[in-house]
């Protein structure tokens, strides 16, 4: 790795943080596909996963007041814990352009979803029933590509709930999932000493990023960041589907 990959890969994380800190999720959704470009889709999740668990243990502790009714947490939790071991399996089993492709879709769904869709809301009631499989889908995306959001942000932004209940919930859900996924990336070898160095100074890029989120939350719009967001996943997405596609 030279060191401007090693600086763009910490860049990455560092933008990806100051989503998370702004919004209370998202960091995977910057941080990962531009490290897939820069190095590849097993590599880019075995980086984030520790900063994955540790902010969201972050989060989730301080916001643990507003959490929802645990039944829905617990659903929730366990499923996408489960589905995040089949998905690393995916991750270990499938070759690199058919990773590149999947995460490219997956990215390109969650931006098609974000701008067609921007108002969908969903009951209390239909959350309820929709949980478990919600959950699972989402596991699945989050251990095969590192991008849960199409499913789990949009489900948990679609009930509309305050940003404290949303970042309470949706941090018990990303930890459940980390959980499991660290040993399992560490057994199947996605996670070597090279990925575990990287992923320490990722999460200290990362928490370095929330702060200045959090500041932009306050004086900045959510309607303008969003589309500073946006407009750079629009362009990762084109790169990620011409890499897939071409190979180059």
């Amino acid at each position: 790795m030279t060191t401007t990959e090693l600086v763009l890969a910490l860049l990455a994380v560092g933008i990806g943080g100051i989503v998370k800190g702004a919004v209370g999720a998202g960091a995977p959704v910057v941080a990962i596909p531009i490290l897939s470009l820069l190095f590849n889709v097993p590599f880019a999740v075995a980086v984030m996963s520790f900063p994955n668990l540790w902010s969201n243990i972050f989060q989730g502790w301080a916001n643990r007041a507003h959490l929802l009714h645990r039944r829905f947490v617990l659903s929730l939790a366990i499923s996408g814990a489960a589905g995040a071991i089949i998905g690393t399996l995916f991750l270990a089993w499938l070759p690199e352009r058919p990773l590149t492709l999947i995460l490219a879709g997956i990215l390109v769904l969650y931006l098609g979803f974000r701008f067609l869709r921007p108002d969908w809301k969903i009951s209390q009631e239909t959350a309820d029933r929709l949980v478990i499989p919600a959950g699972a889908i989402g596991g699945i995306l989050q251990g095969a590509a590192g991008l849960s959001a199409p499913v789990s942000v949009t489900f948990l932004n679609a009930m509309k709930l305050e940003r404290k209940t949303f970042i309470a919930t949706i941090s018990i859900f990303f930890i459940a999932m980390s959980l499991v996924q660290v040993p399992t990336l560490w057994k199947l070898g996605i996670m070597g000493r090279d990925e575990f160095r990287l992923s320490l100074m990722a999460l200290v890029s990362l928490l370095g990023g929330m702060p200045i989120g959090a500041w932009a939350a306050r004086h900045v719009s959510r309607e303008t960041f969003d589309k500073l967001i946006l407009s750079l996943l629009t362009l990762v997405a084109i790169r990620l589907l011409w890499v897939g596609i071409t190979g180059a």
